[in-house]
Formats: structure tokens, sequence, C-alpha cells
């Protein structure tokens, strides 16, 4: 098993002249990006990055945001992403966590590139590198083995703390390879790349379309949820694998006339995953077009770890289709509480093993053997598992993760906040991400005031759609917070103030 970054490497070498990306910076051919990467790796290593560093890379989505992975894989370190919606205060956070080498930043935010970095973090700006020209560089493919650090995905933490998910080249390249495989890719073939660098669904847009030679078309941020021109993008960019959250195919249905189109002819396969899709919209998608339709199921630690292709039965069920059996090489199976093993029809948390699941959690013990996902699911007769819900506090929010502890820590450490709980309210894409807070005695916080509190420390997806007030919040018999009745109470209420 070769290395992530080989892929374009090899990919580079067999057809330079392919089309590798195009986004918001341009075009790029295999063989640029191939140099701008070595070239970007020589500046890296000149700066003290080498094997087993990790470096932050903060930038837009972009061409170059790709080269700089590259650049970094290349001398047998570890990119950690972070979109340029990141707060300052959290890319900090993140880099102090990993101990980063340096910080990879785009023009326009190297200037904000914070304080209280690692001693001796270096700063590079990328744009301003990348665009000076740099002849025909030396070439860089550091040695790696599949046990190496890839990246590291921060994740929020149910303690309130982000979590690093170390992922090793040979987990990368497990999922990978099998997507690859799966979808039969080919160079003809035209990836669109909907989600943040930040989230894995990003690994399989990236790195399968390497595999083969195709093209990534990278949907901006601002484009990631506005229906109408999603659509547009989807046929103007002639996509033939659309990776998304359902969330986004259900805004496209709903809002951006997805439906009143002819499908485009290029279009052969569409996935999703991040959370359940209700039926409805599957049937749709599946009246709509002859792509493959594949449910893809995992947590960051993992990957993909199940999928399902939809089927005619499916569209019969009243609730999502089944995030099906184990893929990538791994195996799955879901344990009772009594610990035994769940039989057809029984119910148990989901237990992974196999190449996917990470090495572990940044500073923390290595993960060894198998990786309780914290879902519970349903054994189905053939085998295969329905999704039935979380068994912790966990959510997901228009795709996103959301740890409610993290959401929580930061409104409580205003000063103005006696005790806040984040909790969600409504299904699917109507779900909506609702603070509780307490005031502090004397205090009057308002909604602007908190709203700009948390964006100070968290990304745009874990800010509260709602802020509701409360004299006192209600309690369990032992003191503690009553998250069963307050969900009730907000259910059951109109909101006294929403945060626009």
């Amino acid at each position: 098993m070769s290395s992530l970054h080989q892929l374009m490497i090899e990919s580079a070498a067999r057809d330079p002249d392919a089309l590798a990306v195009t986004g918001p910076d341009g075009e790029f051919r295999y063989g640029e990006l191939d140099r701008q990467a070595n070239a970007l790796a020589g500046e890296l290593a000149a700066h003290g990055v080498g094997h087993g560093d990790r470096v932050v890379i903060w930038t837009p989505k972009s061409a170059a945001a790709i080269v700089a992975m590259q650049a970094v894989l290349r001398l047998g370190a570890a990119y950690v992403p972070a979109s340029a919606a990141t707060p300052a205060g959290r890319l900090a956070a993140m880099a102090r966590d990993c101990g980063a080498g340096a910080i990879c930043a785009a023009a326009e935010l190297f200037a904000l590139i914070p304080d209280g970095l690692p001693a001796g973090a270096q700063r590079v700006n990328v744009t301003e590198f990348l665009g000076a020209g740099h002849g025909e560089p030396e070439r860089v493919d550091h040695p790696v083995t599949p046990d190496d650090l890839a990246y590291i995905l921060y994740t929020s933490g149910s303690t309130g703390t982000p979590k690093g998910v170390c992922i090793s080249h040979g987990n990368a390249r497990a999922f990978v390879d099998w997507a690859g495989a799966e979808l039969a890719a080919t160079p003809m073939d035209r990836f669109a790349s909907h989600a943040p660098f930040t989230f894995d669904l990003s690994v399989l847009d990236l790195y399968a379309a390497f595999a083969a030679r195709a093209a990534v078309c990278l949907i901006p941020a601002d484009l990631a949820y506005a229906p109408s021109r999603l659509v547009e993008f989807l046929h103007q960019q002639r996509i033939s694998v659309w990776y998304s959250v359902p969330s986004a195919l259900m805004l496209m249905m709903r809002d951006g006339g997805l439906l009143d189109r002819l499908a485009p002819a290029s279009l052969r396969a569409v996935l999703f995953a991040g959370e359940p899709c209700p039926i409805r919209y599957v049937r749709w998608l599946s009246g709509w077009t002859w792509a493959r339709l594949l449910n893809l199921y995992g947590p960051t630690e993992t990957n993909v770890c199940t999928y399902h292709e939809v089927c005619p039965a499916d569209l019969e069920r009243d609730r999502p289709v089944p995030i099906g059996k184990p893929c990538s090489g791994d195996k799955a199976w879901a344990a009772r509480p009594d610990g035994g093993l769940a039989r057809p029809g029984e119910e148990g948390e989901l237990m992974v093993d196999g190449p996917t699941v990470m090495r572990g959690y940044w500073g923390q013990r290595p993960q060894v053997g198998p990786y309780a996902t914290g879902d519970i699911v349903r054994v189905l007769t053939d085998g295969s598992y329905d999704y039935v819900g979380r068994n912790d506090r966990m959510v997901k929010v228009r795709g996103h993760r959301v740890e409610l502890g993290e959401v929580e820590d930061v409104l409580n450490a205003h000063a103005d906040i006696a005790q806040a709980v984040a909790l969600t309210v409504g299904e699917g894409l109507e779900t909506r991400l609702v603070a509780v807070v307490a005031r502090s005695p004397g205090s009057d916080p308002g909604v602007l005031a908190l709203k700009r509190h948390s964006a100070q420390r968290l990304p745009a997806y874990m800010i509260p759609d709602e802020i509701r007030f409360v004299a006192e919040l209600p309690r369990t018999a032992s003191g503690k917070v009553d998250h069963l009745t307050l969900a009730n109470d907000v259910a059951r209420t109109a909101p006294e103030e929403k945060a626009p």
C-alpha cells in the first residue's frame, strides 16, 4: 500500500495534463499541482518541518489548500485542516493541542494568525509563496509507513474540548481504495467536493478522484447551502459523482429546483452520509435519476465503515434506508447492553474493527481494538444495520457533528451566564440548535452578545440558532439538570428570543 500523497504523484506522472481541480482559484492540471506541492514542501522543509510534524492549514476551500496538504504529506508530516471561518482562538487552541510546527495560511488570513501558538511554530503565507513561481522544484516524497500519521481532524469534543482524530495513511487508504473500486472511478469522472476539508466526507472527494486521475470540482463555502446555485453547479460542472450530507440534497430538492430539471446525463452516483435522510427525499431522488444512490455511514474515527445501496424495496419503508453492511475491509457488529452479540431484530451499540479505525485522539492513549461508535443500531434479517440513534449527547445539525457539551462550555464561560444547556429541536433539515440560558444575578446579556461570544470560539455551525432565557433550569432530585423535561418544554413552547 503506497502513501496517501502517492495518489496524486502517480497520476501526475501518468498524465500531467489531465484536469485535477477546478475551484474558486481556477483550473489546475495534475502536473502543475504536483510542481507546486514539491515547491511548497521545499519551503516548509526550510522552515524546519519534517517527518512526524503537524502543520495547521488555514485557508479557504481552494486548490491552494490542496497543494498545502500535498506538500505536508510529502514531508512525512501530517496536516491539520482549518476552514477560513475557523475563529482565531479555536485555531490557536488546535495548534497548541497538536504541537503544530507550522501554520500555513492564505494571504487574507495570514495577518490574523493569533498569538499563543506553540513555541517555534513557523508561519507561511501560502498564497504569496505559490504566486511567486518556482520553476521546476526538486521532487519531495519522504518515505512513510501505513501507520504514519497523515492528518488530524478536530471534532466537537464531548468534554467541551475539541478532540483531534488521528488518521494514518493506512486508515485513509483502506477507505479511499474501497471507494474508488466501489465507484469504478475513471479519469472521465468529475467529483463534486461539497464538504469542507475539515469534514471527513472530503477525503473521498479528493483522494478517490486523485487515484483515478479524475477531476475534483470544489464547491466554495458560500455555495454549500445555496440550493439554486448548487443545482446550477451540478449541471454546469457535469458532475458524475456527488457526495454530501443529506441536508444539502434536501435543500436542493426543496428550494433549489433540482427535481424540476432532468438529471444531468453525466451523473452516475449520488452518495450521502453524516445524518439520516428522510425516506421521502430518497424516493424523490430515485424517481429523478438513474444514478446509483448510496448511503454511507461512519463516524470520523472510522471514516466510512458500512454502506448500503438504495434498492426498490427501500422505497417502501417508512424510515431512512439502512446504513448497511461493513466495507473498507472493516468488521462491524452490534453489542447488546449485556455484552452479547445482537441478533436479527435486536438492538445494540455498533462496534467497528479494521483498517479504517483511527490511531486514536491526539494526546490520548492509542486506540486499541474495536471502536465503540456510540450509535445504536438494529440488526436486520440480512445481517445489515438500521441506524436507531445515539447513546450520548453528540448530535448532527445539518450534517455537522456537534457535541452539546462543547457548546455549553463556551456559553458557560460568559460572565453573565449562570448556566447554559444546549439541545436540538426538530428533525432532518429542520433540526435547530437551541441554547437555554439562566442569567447570572443582576446581569442581562442579549442574544447578539452571546452570539458574538460564541462566534469567537466556535465554528459557525455550532453557534445556537435560538437562545432562550429562563429564570431557572429544571433539576432532577439529585440536583442535575433535567434534560428530558427541558427538551419537552422547549419543544412545546415558542422561543422567547431568536438569534438572528
